[in-house]
């Protein structure tokens, strides 16, 4: 098999693994309190509750798979599959609510699957680099850092069902770094060899990575107390491959050669995976809203 082809396969069953872990933390961001509570003493308890560390363990090995994809494809190849994670999630959270997948549900998760097809094998993404420069994070950060200010300034200050949004914007794009990050640290992971164990703790890429992963849990279960989960499961689904796939453009230089007769399938194929994919997280959240 070619290296794009494994890639592809470890990223579905990356997709299995972290819906089975979404499905988990969002069932104990809920259950876990009554009380309203901030976002470090949210993040607090759900670190005292077993099913949340559950859901992380099965999440972790998710991430891992992920992070293999990402050694040996691109990242708009990665994300555009790890997508289907949503497809996993509907048979899994039906089965453990007692409930059917509805028809609609159904039709939509068709399109997500036909549409991401479609983006992988039109698109045929290419790898670029697997760092940036320092000049090109900083320009990363002077963009991105500020805007995800505002939405945490604004998110204080919002009615609850902005505010979900707005965390989950966070939430998404905190992701999407955490996969560009990814694909860094995993180039410079060599575990046969003790220089190469010390090469990895000398890549700047590893703390940010770290730091990335807590703040994007963190705002992940924030967002999912904030509001109704048809306000944040939708955004968040979406922001994640969304800024994964431009950082992946304009951080790391990836590509899309779909061709000149191919540009207009991929873009609408692009526009059907994210109409797709934000029709089965309201849906799913939904079923799950209190009454």
């Amino acid at each position: 098999m070619a290296r794009a082809e494994i890639a592809a396969v470890l990223a579905l069953a990356a997709a299995l693994f972290i819906a089975i872990g979404d499905v988990i933390h969002q069932r104990s961001a809920h259950d876990v309190t009554d009380e309203p509570v901030g976002h470090v003493e949210l993040f607090a308890r759900l670190l005292r509750d077993g099913r949340w560390w559950l859901g992380s363990g099965v999440a972790a090995v998710g991430f891992a798979l992920q992070a293999a994809a990402l050694g040996l494809g691109s990242v708009l190849l990665v994300q555009a599959l790890l997508v289907t994670s949503l497809l996993f999630a509907l048979p899994i959270s039906a089965r453990l609510s007692g409930r059917r997948v509805t028809n609609w549900q159904w039709l939509w998760a068709a399109l997500l699957a036909a549409a991401v097809a479609v983006i992988v094998t039109v698109g045929d993404p290419t790898e670029g680099a697997s760092r940036a420069s320092l000049h090109t994070w900083v320009w990363v950060a002077a963009v991105l850092g500020p805007a995800l200010a505002l939405c945490l300034l604004a998110a204080q200050v919002a009615p609850p069902t902005v505010s979900a949004v707005l965390l989950a914007v966070v939430s998404g794009a905190l992701w999407g770094l955490f996969a560009v990050l990814t694909k860094a640290v995993v180039t410079r992971l060599d575990v046969g060899s003790w220089a190469g164990v010390e090469t990895l703790l000398k890549t700047p890429e590893l703390y940010v990575w770290a730091a990335v992963a807590i703040a994007g849990t963190a705002m992940q279960q924030a967002s999912f107390r904030s509001g109704a989960l048809t306000a944040s499961l939708p955004t968040m689904t979406v922001a994640e491959p969304v800024v994964a796939s431009v950082l992946g453009v304009v951080v790391l230089g990836e590509t899309l050669r779909p061709g000149e007769a191919g540009v207009f399938v991929l873009v609408v194929a692009v526009v059907v995976m994210v109409v797709a994919t934000a029709a089965l997280a309201r849906g799913e959240a939904a079923t799950r809203e209190p009454a």
